[in-house]
């Protein structure tokens, strides 16, 4: 079961979690969020971490240009799409650089989001689904209906995102059977301050 923790935005936060065995972190990298990370900090705090973590920038509706400048100045290793980014721009960005890590996030509202699901499969290297909200891409701190879930198997590996937290982990994960789970709101005390404590308890829950 792999492990993102995303919206990191300090960079001792950065270095602890990425020493307690999880496996990607993410920086979000859209100026109106609240957990927004400037390219300059964000290329300072994945300079300093292992490179064996994954380290994801997160993009909404970004032109490719600009994605891929900060994927390569700020020593990323993959790229997250949390917007309406079809799956020519997912082929386009694998084709330009084949060993980038590229996860494309799907907002659910009901079966149909799923289908669609299979026209990325083929194009990236994770499927992230996390909860619909008209209002905001991706950090809701809402579930997804994890019963919808339960049959969906598509032919790349697929993270779930939405409202988890150490209190529910298990059982979305015993509900939906995902890959790899992706969690940032659940353990925090406020936007970008990750609660440590929090974290530490969701991957004992994950890995034992």
């Amino acid at each position: 079961m792999k492990i993102k923790i995303c919206g990191i935005t300090k960079p001792d936060q950065a270095e602890t979690i990425a020493g307690l065995g999880i496996d990607a972190l993410g920086f979000i990298c859209v100026p109106q969020s609240k957990r927004y990370v400037s390219p300059d900090l964000l290329r300072s705090i994945s300079e300093n971490l292992p490179q064996t973590i994954h380290r994801i920038g997160v993009f909404v509706d970004r032109a490719i240009e600009e994605m891929l400048e900060i994927y390569r100045i700020c020593n990323l290793t993959g790229v997250q799409l949390h917007g309406q980014e079809p799956p020519e721009i997912c082929a386009h960005i694998k084709e330009t650089y084949p060993h980038l890590f590229l996860i494309k996030a799907l907002a659910v509202r009901d079966q149909t989001t799923l289908d669609r699901a299979s026209a990325y499969a083929n194009q990236v290297d994770v499927l992230l689904l996390d909860t619909y909200d008209p209002q905001q891409a991706g950090g809701t701190g809402k579930t997804i209906n994890w019963q919808l879930l339960k049959n969906f198997r598509p032919p790349c590996p697929w993270w779930l995102a939405g409202g988890l937290k150490p209190s529910n982990v298990i059982t979305a994960i015993t509900t939906a059977q995902p890959d790899g789970i992706d969690v940032s709101s659940g353990v925090e005390r406020s936007a970008g301050d990750k609660n440590l404590a929090k974290v530490k308890d969701l991957i004992q829950q994950v890995r034992t």
